[in-house]
């Protein structure tokens, strides 16, 4: 049993319109699926990523319409990583970024920006030999285009080090690099995993905020991957049916948010992957409230309907 690497990172945003024109154009990415969250219908969750909606390309987000702007701190993310193939698309995206009224400030080989809510990312060079996971844009050049996420930065309090190496190294198969560095190595995508020192301030949920992480494992293993998080100390839910996946979530030791997802049935299941994120899709128990939802949820459009089949 072992994690196949990244499969999605879920946020929070204010306004689902600017949701899409940032993922969807500045940076170029697909939007794959338009739903709701299961537990709160009345608020989308959007997905974007590579072509096919494949995990380790997917960052997702929860629309709560005006929520107030949230704060990273202690047991939340703060930072995500997204690759590009090289230094040259460094160059092109701190243009890019410019040209849209975003700062972009190079440091040390990387290129770090924040989007419309204030979420901050860094670009930095691919490493290793995983499989690109690029989107098509007009606008962008294919060696330029993002190529999936590669890392993580999250916030730790000084406390649970040992309980966190152990989670981490002997249940989930990280390996720990020193320095609050770690390395997933999957079985088909790696991912680099960092704790940075807290500020004082203690953390927001709101927009901008990270939810999430979750990791991707085979269908099948979830009881196993139970077992062994309860085994290791932690409190972990029941197996729950997300439609394009099934999940379990659990609290590491520092207190982040940690969701293991199955790769399969994937984004198509409900959609043809030629015009994926062009409609509204409902998980079952929701399809009943269709029309309401309808009325109260953001109007949006995916930039490719109007050329997809074209």
């Amino acid at each position: 049993m072992r994690l196949q690497g990244l499969h999605h990172i879920t946020m929070i945003t204010a306004d689902a319109r600017q949701n899409v024109e940032f993922y969807a154009d500045v940076l170029g990415l697909r939007l794959v699926k338009q739903t709701v969250n299961f537990d709160q219908p009345d608020a989308y969750h959007l997905y974007f990523g590579d072509e096919r909606g494949s995990p380790g390309s997917i960052l997702t987000w929860f629309e709560f319409t005006g929520a107030a702007p949230g704060r990273p701190g202690a047991g939340t993310i703060h930072r995500i990583e997204l690759a590009v193939a090289s230094e040259d698309s460094l160059g092109f995206w701190e243009q890019r970024l410019g040209a849209h009224g975003y700062v972009a400030t190079p440091d040390a080989g990387s290129l770090r920006f924040a989007d419309y809510d204030g979420l901050e990312f860094s670009l930095v060079v691919a490493t290793g030999e995983d499989p690109a996971l690029r989107a098509v844009h007009p606008e962008i050049p294919p060696e330029h285009a993002i190529t999936g996420i590669a890392g993580a930065r999250a916030f730790a309090p000084a406390t649970d080090i040992d309980q966190e190496q152990a989670l981490l190294t002997q249940t989930l198969g990280f390996t720990f690099l020193g320095d609050g560095r770690y390395r997933l190595n999957g079985e088909q995508r790696g991912f680099d995993w960092s704790y940075d020192p807290a500020p004082p301030a203690a953390p927001l949920q709101g927009a901008g905020s990270v939810h999430h992480i979750a990791w991707a494992s085979l269908d099948g293993d979830h009881l196993g991957w139970q077992r062994s998080v309860r085994a290791a100390g932690g409190h972990v839910t029941e197996v729950l049916d997300r439609d394009y996946f099934k999940s379990i979530y659990f609290r590491e030791p520092r207190h982040v948010l940690f969701e293991i997802a199955t790769l399969s049935p994937g984004f198509a299941v409900d959609e043809d992957p030629q015009h994926l994120g062009e409609q509204l899709r409902l998980p079952a128990q929701h399809e009943h409230l269709r029309a309401q939802l309808e009325q109260v949820l953001t109007p949006i459009e995916n930039p490719r309907a109007a050329t997809a089949g074209s």
